[in-house]
């Protein structure tokens, strides 16, 4: 219902709900099931295309007409780094990046990198290893900020960039293994993101991700793993939830998937990285299945 309280405080994460939807439906070869054309045409509807300017310092890289070809969350929302990577990802499983401007839109993301090396998430708001290294801390972990506690999702966050960028030899394999296997739960076999938490679907991605990256994986239990995931399956409906009897949601059935074949998003996620069988392989840095990221690197 559209002119429900749900759907518009949920609004402008039509992008990522898109993302996690499709994806899923990728790993479990049904793509096809879905309208190319009219989903590639509405994503193309959230690109923006506006010159800005801002004369103080904080915005010191958007003042003179900035371009802005960020893509938001839905139409007639503002653009954001998170929508902008969700559209890509996107556009790459239909193979249809070639429609992008792609210097135009790096040029966005570029933009959008303040003078310590993050990122802002737009233009309203951060040189990227230096920061990150900076976000490490005593236990191996990352934080978001420098000096912030360390989390599993931030984590993959961190070790996704330096993995991509060739500089993991900045993490502590050994340290962060160790702190990542601490998070799963000995009697559910589900993971949580920091210590003292419940554990929930979603960081079965955020962690088996993380430690597949850095070659840490087998320390993991992951028969137990599965069996939580599956526990959180609503075997009448369909889909996965965060916890065993708990509503399900798009979200976290997408990463159960990507986690089980090496990881529906979270859950299907999550069986995708374990190798479950039926769910395709999908890699743990770029969040797509491996065949669009084969496609996109071996087609250069």
């Amino acid at each position: 219902n559209k002119d429900s309280l749900e759907s518009a405080v949920t609004d402008h994460l039509r992008m990522n709900g898109a993302y996690w939807g499709l994806t899923t439906l990728d790993l479990l070869e049904k793509l096809g099931s879905v309208d190319q054309d009219e989903v590639v045409s509405w994503v193309m509807t959230c690109q923006h295309e506006s010159g800005v300017s801002n004369n103080t310092i904080r915005y010191r890289k958007m003042l003179l007409h900035f371009v802005n070809c960020g893509f938001a969350g839905n139409t007639g929302h503002d653009p954001h780094v998170l929508y902008t990577l969700s559209a890509v990802q996107i556009l790459a499983l239909f193979d249809k990046l070639h429609i992008l401007d792609v210097g135009k839109v790096s040029s966005y993301v570029a933009e959008l990198q303040n003078e310590d090396g993050s990122f802002s998430g737009d233009m309203w708001g951060e040189k990227a290893v230096d920061y990150i290294v900076s976000c490490k801390n005593q236990d191996g972990g990352f934080g978001c900020t420098p000096g912030a506690e360390s989390h599993a999702g931030q984590i993959f966050c961190c070790v996704g960039a330096l993995a991509i960028t060739g500089n993991l030899h900045h993490v502590d394999k050994g340290l962060l293994g160790w702190w990542l296997c601490e998070r799963q739960d000995d009697k559910s076999g589900g993971l949580n993101g920091r210590p003292k938490k419940d554990p929930d679907v979603c960081y079965s991605w955020w962690v088996l991700s993380s430690l597949i990256m850095i070659d840490r994986v087998h320390w993991i239990k992951k028969g137990k793993l599965v069996k939580f995931i599956l526990d959180c399956q609503d075997i009448d409906n369909g889909g996965i939830s965060d916890g065993p009897n708990n509503a399900v949601d798009i979200f976290h059935t997408t990463l159960e998937l990507q986690v089980t074949k090496k990881s529906l998003s979270f859950g299907l996620s999550w069986l995708s990285l374990l190798e479950y069988p039926g769910v395709k392989p999908i890699d743990p840095a770029y969040a797509l299945p491996v065949h669009i990221i084969n496609r996109i690197l071996f087609s250069k």
